[in-house]
């Protein structure tokens, strides 16, 4: 029995007393098997004969929204729930890509008919929450238990291409094992292009879900490579067959170290969804220009300027997934400066580095970057218990004042003005040249640089 809040309980006693049969379906019965909590909440309605009695029937409740009008959905927000409900339908294939489907309503169609057309069978378990009944037709529960990903219908599976990707990150959420006959439908639909149907936006969702909610990441990236779909990323399918130096790589190729890497940070999300898809997607690309720059000199394994060629490989993978130019600003910039808390610890630098890189990228990213990049490997002997590069440049870029931003320039253009020069296209210059004479400092405080612009001013003008 799943035990419903007493705002559902009213919903759903509400519907039966209008003759409306609720049956919850979808993620909200399979995490009740995970341990998982949900507030996005599908409801199956039986017994609907239009939207309009729906729509009357749910008004007490709240505002009612309507969308994907194919499919008949209707959206309530009530009590901390957002609920969708839908009538039981038949999908078909019609068109091109993942919304290529034609729906028919059926009121009176039963459970298990209703169900065929979901994805995964763990996906297919309903509850009835007015006769305590679990609706299990295909055995999600089992293959839960069994940690076993199957499909519901393997002829409508390879219908819809988002699929593919759906596998992957339900996969890596819930540590499942891909069944083999999934796994062989999923490359044949990725051997005929299935994946060239997506749209970026569709694909980055699914990337999304794999990214922020999956305790290790790695179990889907494997999948996807077990797919044969890494191709489709390139040059992700390049990493494998880059190997790297043993002395600091133990763990072998730049696959491996990425995947690895990329568990780490999955263990320091903040869960603030933007900054830690930034950290992810820096994570899963930030070698990314090691297999065009991976040389061997003098017997040793190297790959100079493997960021810098990063940054630019990066960054038309990333337009391929979307258009946040935001977002991409700020992981090429992490990518291009991955190695420079270590390189700054090693070399003793001084406060002014610390400055000028500030200005570049966001210095407390930069740490958990550079800190996943190290522990994401193997280590010969005892592991590491700190990261002392990510502890000696938080604490230093923190007294600097610089550890999520780059300083405040000291001298404006109003300090010009007022020592006596008109607006023109060399305040430009000038504003620069005081920004970084302070980022050298030069000067530490307004009054200093007041008087270093002063005396600057007296040999340019």
């Amino acid at each position: 029995m799943i035990t419903l809040s007493p705002p559902l309980v009213r919903l759903i006693k509400h519907l039966a007393h209008n003759g409306i049969k609720a049956i919850f379906v979808g993620g909200f019965v399979r995490d009740h098997f995970t341990g998982h909590t949900t507030s996005d909440l599908d409801i199956e309605l039986y017994g609907v004969t239009s939207l309009e009695e729906l729509e009357t029937t749910l008004r007490p409740f709240g505002k009612i929204g309507l969308y994907g009008k194919n499919f008949g959905v209707l959206k309530l927000n009530y009590e901390g729930y957002s609920i969708d409900f839908s009538p039981p339908r038949t999908e078909s294939k019609s068109g091109f890509g993942h919304k290529g489907f034609e729906t028919a309503w059926h009121s009176d169609l039963d459970f298990t008919a209703a169900a065929r057309r979901r994805d995964f069978t763990i996906n297919a378990i309903g509850y009835d929450p007015l006769t305590q009944t679990l609706l299990d037709p295909f055995g999600g529960v089992e293959d839960l238990k069994n940690k076993s990903l199957k499909c519901v219908d393997s002829e409508t599976f390879v219908d819809d291409p988002l699929r593919i990707l759906r596998a992957v990150q339900f996969a890596a959420r819930f540590e499942l094992t891909c069944d083999k006959h999934l796994l062989a439908l999923c490359q044949k639909m990725i051997r005929q292009g299935a994946l060239d149907e997506l749209p970026k936006e569709r694909i980055f969702e699914e990337l999304k879900k794999l990214l922020l909610l999956s305790k290790y990441p790695s179990i889907g990236m494997t999948l996807l490579r077990d797919m044969g779909a890494l191709p489709f990323f390139t040059p992700l399918d390049r990493l494998e067959a880059t190997p790297q130096e043993a002395d600091s790589h133990p763990e072998g190729s730049v696959w491996n170290h990425t995947l690895m890497a990329l568990d780490t940070m999955a263990s320091m999300r903040s869960g603030t969804w933007r900054d830690d898809i930034v950290l992810m997607l820096t994570m899963l690309l930030h070698d990314i220009g090691k297999p065009d720059t991976t040389s061997i000199a003098d017997g040793v394994l190297n790959a100079p300027k493997h960021a810098e060629e990063g940054a630019s490989i990066a960054c038309g993978w990333l337009e391929r997934i979307t258009d946040d130019k935001t977002l991409i600003s700020r992981i090429l910039s992490l990518i291009r400066y991955h190695g420079w808390p270590r390189k700054l610890y090693r070399s003793c630098a001084k406060d002014s580095e610390i400055l000028h890189l500030s200005i570049h990228v966001r210095i407390h990213d930069l740490i958990l970057v550079a800190k996943a990049d190290f522990f994401g490997r193997t280590f010969i002997g005892e592991t590491p218990k700190r990261f002392e590069a990510g502890e000696w440049l938080h604490e230093r870029a923190l007294f600097l004042g610089v550890l999520y931003e780059p300083p405040p320039p000291l001298v404006m253009g109003r300090d010009l003005i007022a020592l006596g020069l008109h607006p023109s296209e060399k305040f430009k210059i000038i504003l620069e040249k005081a920004y970084t004479a302070q980022l050298d400092q030069r000067f530490l405080t307004r009054e200093e640089a007041l008087d270093w612009t002063k005396k600057y001013l007296v040999t340019v003008l």
